[in-house]
């Protein structure tokens, strides 16, 4: 099969101006929907774009059990709730389905990608709270602002959760931070709430010696794995629907090698997914084959195919059911 060149492939539809368009950002997910392959699938949106979008939530056993463990911790007034997953695995979609279903008890403050040493993190909550701190606090004043801030908020009968996605990233001085800071309380209830959701990076690091302290304090984990072939195929139909197609756009076989090729992983599945209708689409046809898949993947257009290779000896299934528990203030 001739090799397809994905520029060729760009330029073949009809866009509004001469050549190959560009967003001001130089980003193809701000092109318009129409110029990519949504008329000829007649779909409303692409179904398979990688911004977290709480719409498109397929929810496989595995996604419901860790939305059940965001939800227990923060129920439960849990100290630390942790959420691990591999890279694209669907864990900041989730947390934005959280934050979309805001309640009037509860002030959510997100926290993303937080890094620094002490005194850094505690600015990061502050700010994520919405109640910096003024130029130049010392901790001291710092601290004392945010437990003036939960008592205020206990007060008026509202709890407070913070939320640190891409917690993996934070140090062993950080996580010890946040410990430290879960001591805030009224001698009954915790006054404020910490979710760390992040790579399995995250979890370990947790298990360490000297984060034993820190570890005592997790309530509820939950690890969350690649999809198995079957649900693969199943999620592929879920985001087409969505989207407005009918769920048949894909051929069993091309699902099939779409797993192989993912390791079942979320993001890798909708990048490939995109790239396979985009060489449909210039042929007008309306059915993705194996074919097609296999072509995607000669081209060497789906770069992350080259790192997840090896993915399909490792990927988990249905039978092998990930590591979790929910405790009761026990160790994690």
């Amino acid at each position: 099969m001739r090799p397809v060149d994905f520029v060729t492939i760009l330029r073949s539809r009809t866009y509004p101006s001469a050549g190959l368009w560009r967003s001001s950002k130089g980003n193809l997910d701000d092109m318009p929907e129409h110029e990519f392959y949504t008329d000829v699938f007649n779909l409303r949106e692409r179904p398979f774009t990688l911004l977290p979008d709480p719409e498109f939530i397929f929810w496989t056993r595995e996604h419901t059990r860790a939305y059940a463990v965001l939800q227990y911790g923060i129920m439960s007034r849990s100290p630390l709730t942790i959420i691990t997953g591999e890279v694209g695995a669907g864990k900041t979609t989730l947390v934005q389905k959280l934050l979309s279903e805001p309640k009037d008890d509860l002030t959510v403050g997100l926290i993303s990608n937080a890094q620094g040493g002490r005194g850094e993190l505690l600015q990061w909550v502050l700010n994520a709270l919405r109640h910096p701190a003024p130029q130049g606090a010392s901790y001291v004043e710092m601290f004392q602002r945010l437990q003036d801030f939960l008592i205020s908020e206990y007060s008026e009968g509202r709890r407070v959760a913070l939320i640190i996605d891409e917690a993996q990233n934070l140090s062993v001085e950080g996580l010890e931070e946040l410990r430290m800071l879960t001591n805030v309380n009224s001698n009954k209830d915790e006054l404020v709430q910490f979710i760390l959701v992040g790579q399995p990076e995250l979890r370990q690091m947790i298990m360490r010696p000297e984060l034993r302290q820190f570890a005592q304090r997790v309530s509820a984990n939950y690890h969350l794995p690649s999809m198995a072939s079957d649900t693969v195929s199943d999620y592929i139909t879920h985001r087409l629907v969505t989207a407005g197609g009918t769920g048949n756009e894909f051929t069993k076989q091309a699902c099939e090698k779409i797993f192989k090729a993912t390791g079942g992983v979320p993001r890798l599945v909708n990048q490939l997914c995109d790239f396979c209708m985009i060489y449909t689409s210039i042929n007008n046809s309306r059915l993705v084959l194996a074919s097609t898949v296999e072509q995607v993947l000669a081209d060497g257009v789906f770069f992350a195919g080259f790192i997840a290779e090896d993915a399909p000896d490792n990927a988990p299934t249905a039978a092998k059911p990930p590591k979790s528990s929910i405790n009761g203030g026990g160790a994690a």
